[in-house]
């Protein structure tokens, strides 16, 4: 009796010895979040400030711009853009690599079976000996993780697939942007295109005008020559303008993962350019950190170079194996498990000594690259920092800019129309007009220009900001790591 009721107690103290191994020391440096300094305001701050949200969502910005071929373009290039679609496999590929970190962890078993034939010479007048021998059985081995290494492995494999993640958002993020300016400009070259068309117009009635005070010997064939020249030239700029729009169309199609030709149908009628939203709130520099994908993906790439210090640093010291094997061998397949079982078991220890060189060298290694990746995540926060304050100061500019713009396209049409009616009275020259005209053609080119820059420095923005911030939390969108997502974390 005492020694059935040994047994268990001997099992649990093995069990106890087990865990405690398991969970002994980590050896190698902990990681903590880099200290960084952040101005306390934006230099090109013109407007409200917002409060950023505390963890990385996507706002669906462009649902501002009132546009809903603008809206339906970019939801479809985050279902079928090619760059998404790679991004989610490195995310099951960093995830599948966690999993080959973590079965470190857990014992290893091999089935094993041979067979072998073998002849052994007798003495001269006798017959050789051939025999036979069948052997099955298993193999097991169990490294004990005593100092940390193979967890610090798998807290390596954990940073990669945060990486993953952010590096995903960071390729919605510029994907969105990519979709948006092509957009911006595709209306932009539209809109040309019909200030060209519209200015065609008036200087063919311009021509027409010209041709009959010519025939009535009123003006001199100069006057016609030019407005012939003026007409010629508008007709001109329209074929280049019309290539422009037409290869927008095809770079939108590629993002969205489709042929180039098949968004034409849609997109070649005419549109105006999206209206941009009255208040650009741009939150604090600070909540710079917790938005940009780019600055966490760094920040999870030095907690992964950080974990792998310890990873080397476990092979500093000792590991120790529990392995064990059991078999069974004969000569007649059909009677393995009656007789001549073997088995074996017991601890073993590795230890590297003379090899203290390559152990030693490997840690500097990874402590090198971990000094890389600090130096990386403070150029990538400087980058950023760089990106809102550029876009800030774009934006603001112009809109004066545009303001000053809408008042000289008013001041030129009233100048054509003046220019035209004296003209047509016999009191000024055909070159009044044709100055008039080519004023009031430059700076609405320049209106629509500067529209579509006011649209691209804004979505700049919204990309350097990290895709946008949290005015309304219903405002968001799911960024592939949500319950419904191929990419979902375990």
């Amino acid at each position: 009796m005492n020694k059935i009721h040994k047994r268990p107690k001997t099992t649990l103290l093995i069990l106890c010895g087990f865990t405690l191994l398991l969970n002994g020391c980590m050896v190698g440096p902990n990681y903590h979040r880099p200290d960084v300094n952040t101005p306390s305001s934006w230099a090109g701050q013109t407007g409200p400030q917002a409060a950023a949200s505390q963890d990385a969502r996507l706002i669906k910005w462009w649902a501002d711009f009132n546009d809903s071929s603008f809206v339906s373009l970019i939801e479809r290039a985050m279902k079928s853009n090619l760059d998404i679609k790679l991004a989610q496999e490195r995310i099951l590929q960093a995830r599948a690599s966690r999993g080959v970190a973590a079965a470190g962890l857990w014992p290893t078993v091999d089935a094993t079976a041979n067979y072998t034939r073998s002849r052994t010479p007798a003495p001269i007048g006798q017959r050789a000996t051939v025999s036979n021998q069948f052997r099955t059985g298993w193999d097991a081995a169990w490294e004990l993780d005593f100092f940390g290494g193979t967890r610090r492995n798998i807290e390596a494999s954990d940073a990669d697939i945060r990486a993953a993640i952010e590096d995903r958002r960071d390729v919605l993020v510029t994907l969105i942007a990519e979709v948006a300016v092509n957009y911006a400009e595709l209306r932009g070259f539209q809109q040309r295109i019909i200030i060209a068309q519209d200015n065609l117009k008036a200087q063919q009635r311009n021509k027409e005008i010209v041709r009959q005070r010519f025939e009535g010997g009123f003006v001199s064939a100069l006057d016609l020559a030019n407005a012939e020249a003026q007409v010629a030239t508008t007709l001109s700029q329209i074929p280049v303008l019309e290539t422009s729009a037409q290869q927008s169309i095809y770079t939108i199609a590629v993002l969205l993962g489709q042929e180039p030709q098949s968004l034409l149908s849609e997109l070649s009628p005419s549109a105006p350019i999206p209206m941009t939203p009255p208040e650009i709130p741009a939150g604090l520099p600070s909540e710079i950190l917790r938005r940009r994908p780019d600055i966490r993906r760094t920040e999870a790439q030095i907690h992964a170079a950080t974990a792998r210090i310890g990873v080397a640093t476990a092979d500093l010291f000792p590991k120790f194996n529990l392995t064990g094997s059991l078999g069974y061998r004969n000569t007649d397949p059909g009677a393995l498990q009656q007789r001549d079982n073997f088995w074996s078991v017991g601890p073993s220890v590795d230890w590297q000594i003379f090899n203290m060189g390559r152990v030693g060298a490997n840690i500097e290694v990874q402590k090198a690259l971990q000094r890389q990746s600090m130096l990386s995540y403070k150029k990538t926060i400087l980058t950023a920092l760089q990106d809102v304050e550029n876009a800030l100061i774009a934006y603001s500019k112009e809109k004066q800019h545009q303001k000053f713009l809408m008042d000289a396209v008013a001041a030129n049409q009233k100048a054509v129309n003046l220019a035209t009616q004296l003209y047509t009275e016999g009191q000024t020259d055909f070159l009044s007009v044709l100055d008039a005209q080519r004023s009031l053609f430059v700076s609405e080119e320049a209106l629509v220009l500067s529209t579509q820059n006011l649209v691209t420095d804004l979505i700049g923005l919204y990309k350097a900001l990290g895709g946008g911030w949290d005015n309304e939390s219903s405002n968001t969108i799911q960024d592939g790591n949500e319950p419904n997502s191929p990419v979902k974390s375990h």
